[in-house]
């Protein structure tokens, strides 16, 4: 396979894209914020990878890229990616799962501690330069439950494994799988509301579907102990996030920490801000200083792969979501 054409959907200026000059001889790489900026690139292109693309683009590509064999797109979740026409394409369509899962995890755990240690009473404390003698939770003695059992979930229960903790994972499909090993119990999504009483940390990690959309709500929350922590590092409207402001200044459920939102970034009119039981990340759980460039990393291994007809890494089912 020579003379092949990639074309990405970026920033020419990000330097982490001038890494894409290594995918070899035979390659030519054409870069561009906006589709329309392609140019004749468009006509020979065998491959698009979607760095900071829009639906639009996107959709554009697809109707003007007649050899097109094969989209990858750098982020994991795929809710404004998708559009009817590229659901019917049957142009394989790969993400970014897997290459940020880690660093999710470690903020889950990170979040989990927080509430557990009380770490603001703690900085407050220090503040007032005030001893102040205190009880924590040790969270060996507590349960993570997780909420969409995919790579996201699966690293959060490693490291919740790890530190001793019971784990219970909730996903479409309750068979056995790898991964099972780390987790104690495995639920089937219907059971969500058996699985919320038994859980010290509840874990958004699902992807955004019409059926996970805003499957975290108010009668989620009533399901939960007044003890529990929420987190979020999927997608943002998998929780209700009125519900959530709502359970939070009630002190229905604990605390939360939150990665991600339905609306980025969070208004500063949200009255999440206000919340002295809330930990907020403007959506950068992910963002380690080696990010970019893990996400340019896998996107070649991948291109290895199809440039030699193998099997890619991380074909969504366009019809599932995810």
């Amino acid at each position: 396979m020579d003379d092949i054409t990639v074309i990405v959907l970026g920033d020419p200026a990000e330097p982490t894209l001038k890494k894409l000059e290594e995918l070899g001889p035979g390659v030519t790489v054409k870069i561009a914020k906006r589709a329309e900026e392609l140019g004749p690139a468009l006509e020979r292109a065998g491959v698009l990878y979607s760095w900071t693309g829009s639906r639009a683009d996107i959709k554009q590509i697809l109707e003007r890229a007649p050899h097109l064999e094969w989209i990858q797109s750098r982020s994991a979740g795929l809710d404004s990616f998708l559009f009817p026409e590229l659901i019917e394409s049957k142009i394989p369509l790969t993400n970014g799962s897997g290459v940020f899962s880690q660093s999710l995890g470690e903020f889950v755990i990170a979040g989990a501690l927080y509430f557990a240690k009380d770490l603001p009473r703690m900085v407050r404390s220090k503040a007032e330069r005030r001893w102040d003698v205190f009880e924590l939770y040790e969270i060996s003695a507590q349960t993570m439950g997780i909420v969409g059992h995919g790579d996201i979930g699966r690293a959060v229960a490693r490291r919740a494994k790890a530190m001793g903790m019971r784990v219970l994972a909730l996903r479409r499909d309750n068979t056995p799988r790898p991964g099972d090993e780390d987790v104690d119990g495995v639920y089937a999504n219907q059971d969500l509301h058996e699985m919320l009483p038994e859980c010290d940390y509840v874990v958004a990690a699902a992807p955004l579907t019409p059926q996970t959309k805003h499957m975290i709500g108010s009668a989620e929350f009533n399901r939960m102990k007044p003890s529990a922590v929420v987190m979020n590092v999927g997608r943002g409207p998998v929780i209700d996030e009125a519900a959530l402001a709502e359970a939070l200044s009630t002190r229905r459920i604990h605390g939360a920490a939150i990665d991600v939102f339905e609306v980025e970034p969070l208004p500063p009119e949200s009255p999440l801000w206000g919340l002295d039981n809330i930990l907020i990340s403007a959506h950068t759980a992910d963002h380690t200083t080696t990010w970019l460039n893990d996400a340019v990393v896998f996107f070649m291994e991948q291109f290895g792969r199809w440039r030699r007809g193998e099997p890619l890494k991380n074909v969504v089912d366009k019809r599932a979501g995810y």
